[in-house]
């Protein structure tokens, strides 16, 4: 295992948006061990993008995971096995880890494999979604940090952008007006009080308030507040919540459905751990390939966090996973 080359790669800053610079890396830098390297160029929200297939022969088997990372940068350390930085376990160590695995595969004569590469995972898929354009395969391997297990089935996702409209006043005399922050409150009191189904694969379904802003200063009642809810959803309560979530619109209240991905079950193989997972990933989006694994190294409870980390053992456990399941797909 060549821990320089994974340093090297932690060492790159892309954050999403910045992950051009780590794609450029890899095409200037990375050995391809007999790989051929193709370019696909995107239109993106915003900077330069680029998904990346590495191919040995006709790649009918895919490991693939996403180059950005979610900010800020942070630099890598190395202490007692351990790996530290930004992107340690989500996801570089899954482009590390699979990058070896095809390494040593290639070396051992084997072929009809590659390792795609896909920008802006952490803000849309938006590489994935540009994938879907070009050839697909029979399987993708997909690397996320689901400690060293196979997932049998992950929650779906659900995205609404809310406007509430109230009526600017004196807050000494709120009866003369009507306040944008009073009415979300009684919306997120309705989805308290909601009882989502329970689903005995994927457990709860959970969601959270982001983006939230009301700009009126103190003394004067609210006239504008703009939230995005931001679902986890099951089997069980996918079309629920998009039905509850239209049921809040009013005069004063605007919901707009953002989209996002449904509840999915993903093949599993003999001789794995297996769990289910509450997180998003490139997966639901790539539809150009028949089957579809989601297995990497690393703790998803230490991903996105400051300390972000992964162990060594780990990832060399993981490249010898990615390596049994190419020879149990063949």
């Amino acid at each position: 295992m060549d821990l320089d080359i994974y340093l090297d790669i932690l060492k790159v800053d892309s954050t999403t948006g910045r992950e051009g610079l780590l794609a450029q890396w890899i095409e200037q830098r990375l050995p391809r061990h007999g790989a051929e390297l193709t370019r696909y160029p995107a239109d993106a929200p915003e900077g330069e993008h680029v998904n990346l297939l590495l191919s040995w022969g006709d790649p009918q088997i895919v490991f693939c995971t996403h180059l950005d990372t979610v900010p800020p940068y942070i630099p890598p350390t190395v202490d007692d096995g351990v790996v530290r930085g930004r992107g340690a376990c989500d996801a570089k160590g899954q482009i590390f880890s699979m990058f070896e695995a095809c390494r040593r595969l290639a070396e051992e004569g084997n072929r009809g494999f590659g390792l795609l590469l896909l920008y802006g995972e952490e803000t849309g898929s938006y590489g994935a979604k540009e994938y879907r354009q070009h050839p697909g395969g029979r399987v993708v391997i997909v690397g996320e940090p689901t400690d060293n297990k196979m997932v049998t089935a992950s929650k779906g996702t659900k995205a609404f952008e809310v406007t509430i409209h109230g009526r600017p006043c004196h807050s000494g005399y709120p009866w003369q007006g009507d306040s944008a922050v009073e009415r979300f409150v009684d919306l997120m009191l309705k989805l308290r009080q909601t009882r989502f189904p329970a689903d005995p694969v994927l457990g709860p379904t959970t969601y959270n308030v982001g983006k939230l802003q009301s700009d009126n200063p103190q003394n004067i009642l609210s006239p504008l507040l703009t939230c995005r809810i931001y679902f986890r959803t099951t089997f069980a309560s996918d079309q629920m919540v998009v039905e509850l979530m239209e049921s809040m619109r009013s005069e004063q209240i605007e919901v707009k459905c953002l989209g996002g991905d449904t509840p999915m079950r993903y093949l599993t193989l003999p001789g794995f751990e297996t769990t289910t997972v509450a997180f998003g990933s490139d997966a639901p989006q790539l539809t150009n390939f028949e089957q579809k694994i989601l297995c990497g190294p690393g703790s998803i409870l230490v991903a996105h966090r400051p300390e972000e980390y992964v162990e060594l053992s780990e990832l060399e456990r993981a490249i010898d996973n990615y390596q049994r399941m190419y020879h149990l797909l063949k």
